[in-house]
């Protein structure tokens, strides 16, 4: 495994980390195999969320009593001041320690949000208050948008940044860069585009090829995905043969696709969003027709319960048309 300092946080980073949304489905004795796995192939940097579900409990048992050279950064999308009391408070109990090495303002998704987020009534009001009592370290921000990042880097109130960064969203190179260069800590979620990417060692060794990226975090799973992406790490040279194959697969992919990111959920009929996309995925760019026919008609409610409410589309951090793409599902199946 090779390491990288957090920008000025000082931390002593595995370049490939483990992000916590996929890990909501396992039950405990899943995700203790995961992550115990993640900590045999050196990864000590662990990336969840209030927002997600259990994650924060299933990592927090599972790394009970192995706190010593382990990162954990955890995030939540209060934007008050006495909210964020209270999310970090649980953060705590649900990680099972008395401190957290990174907690962050998840998910900005504005201009207005932001200059809510650090004002004076903000979270980030709570955030450095708490890190003065040696509650938490350091501070961080995630958002999608290029603006909102770059808003963060100026304002130099933030030690990491985190936004999406795989082989069709590139432009955190730029944005990266600068905050590179002003010592702020860079971390990229969506390495895989959730789950879009297959080959995940290739597409991770595109990422770890840029120097002023700190640490990548995969979501993982299963600890065949551990043994994959960490092994990334080893030889981070790509090949031009591999270079063609993911280009290929960024062309392939576009820009209007699902990362499973779970933020457009619940829908009000039920359905599980991310999944239709996935299983249409399956059909048409895997070639894997049959299982993924009895995978969406195996569901309790599928595209074809879709009312065109567009709720979903309003919680879209990549503004998708998710209306027009569930039509597409409904039509492909159906």
């Amino acid at each position: 495994m090779k390491y990288s300092l957090l920008g000025r946080t000082g931390m002593k980073v595995s370049r490939i980390g483990f992000g916590g949304i996929p890990i909501q489905h396992l039950n405990q004795n899943e995700a203790d195999e995961v992550i115990h796995k993640c900590l045999e192939m050196d990864i000590n940097f662990f990336d969840t969320a209030r927002g997600y579900t259990e994650s924060e409990k299933l990592i927090g048992s599972a790394l009970k009593g192995r706190r010593e050279g382990i990162y954990i950064a955890t995030k939540s999308g209060v934007r008050h001041k006495d909210g964020m009391f209270s999310e970090v408070e649980t953060s705590l109990k649900n990680l099972q320690t008395d401190y957290i090495d990174l907690y962050q303002l998840h998910n900005i998704g504005s201009v207005e949000e932001f200059e809510k987020a650090i004002g004076e009534d903000g979270a980030y009001k709570a955030l450095k208050q708490l890190k003065a009592e040696g509650v938490i370290k350091h501070i961080g921000i995630t958002s999608h948008k290029t603006k909102i990042i770059e808003k963060a880097i100026e304002s130099d109130l933030f030690e990491t940044v985190q936004f999406p960064f795989n082989i069709v969203e590139t432009e955190a190179g730029d944005v990266f860069k600068k905050a590179f260069g002003k010592n702020i800590g860079t971390i990229a979620m969506k390495p895989l585009a959730g789950g879009a990417i297959r080959d995940g060692r290739k597409a991770l060794k595109f990422l770890l090829g840029y120097p002023y990226l700190n640490v990548t975090i995969p979501g993982m799973d299963s600890v065949e995905q551990v043994i994959e992406n960490a092994g990334a790490a080893d030889d981070i040279k790509l090949t031009d043969e591999e270079k063609e194959e993911l280009m290929a697969t960024a062309k392939e992919l576009g820009q209007s696709f699902c990362r499973r990111c779970g933020y457009c959920l619940p829908c009000s009929e039920g359905i599980d969003i991310p999944f239709m996309f996935l299983v249409e995925a399956y059909y048409s760019r895997y070639e894997l027709k049959d299982w993924a026919k009895n995978r969406y008609f195996s569901q309790p409610k599928n595209a074809s319960a879709c009312i065109q409410c567009g709720i979903c589309e309003t919680r879209c951090p990549y503004e998708l048309p998710i209306r027009e793409m569930m039509n597409k599902v409904k039509n492909i199946f159906e």
